[in-house]
């Protein structure tokens, strides 16, 4: 009995040490009968839990999920609508028989229509642009001239006024810049942006001519 009594002892002192049902750090508890002389090893109440979940990937790993895009397309912008292109200046229009017939460069100038225009082997290349001609008493000559002479800033002492861009074709009368509300001494009064046209447009001897 006294044996009985101290194995007794040692299998209670072995369990109060393991709170979990089994042995300090999971070993196996050793039960035995002193007796008999024979020992068993009884395994651990309970086998550490293996976890199921999947573990959480990381922010690096490929697996994630693409961010979904937006399937709202933008509106495709109205195309901006060009302006529609001036018609040609017709040939047709222009009054000046020897200036539509000569080979390069010529002037037109249309008295009553107070119109005139720059051709080119009979082909409208600049105008027709207003002009406003002599006055009564100092009417423009008509007829097919030539030009004579091109001065940049002339200045007339007949009338000290200036002339700027003035292109000679008789004497004393020229394109120039001049008002296009008051008629003129005898020249062809033109718009600032016309004149300078006609500066660099015409040459010496290229035909001006003058209808009524």
């Amino acid at each position: 009995m006294g044996v009985t009594a101290l194995a007794t002892a040692l299998v209670l002192t072995a369990c109060s040490g393991n709170t979990g049902g089994g042995a300090p750090g999971g070993g196996a508890v050793a039960l035995g009968d002193p007796a008999s002389g024979t020992t068993t090893t009884s395994a651990p109440s309970s086998a550490p839990a293996t976890s199921s979940s999947t573990p959480t990937p990381t922010s690096g790993s490929s697996s994630s999920s693409p961010k979904p895009t937006s399937s709202k397309s933008k509106p495709t912008p109205k195309p901006t609508p060009k302006p529609a292109a001036k018609p040609a200046a017709n040939a047709a229009d222009v009054p000046c028989k020897a200036a539509l017939a000569t080979p390069g460069v010529s002037a037109c100038v249309d008295l009553s229509a107070l119109k005139t225009w720059l051709l080119q082997d009979g082909k409208v290349i600049y105008g027709p642009v207003k002009q406003l001609p002599g006055k009564k008493g100092h009417a423009t000559p008509t007829g097919v001239f030539h030009v004579s002479a091109k001065v940049k800033n002339y200045h007339s002492k007949e009338f000290d006024a200036p002339m700027p861009n003035s292109v000679f074709f008789l004497p004393g009368i020229a394109f120039h810049t001049g008002s296009l509300s008051v008629y003129s001494h005898g020249c062809i009064h033109l718009a600032a942006a016309a004149s300078q046209k006609y500066f660099t447009t015409l040459q010496s001897g290229d035909v001006v001519q003058v209808v009524a």
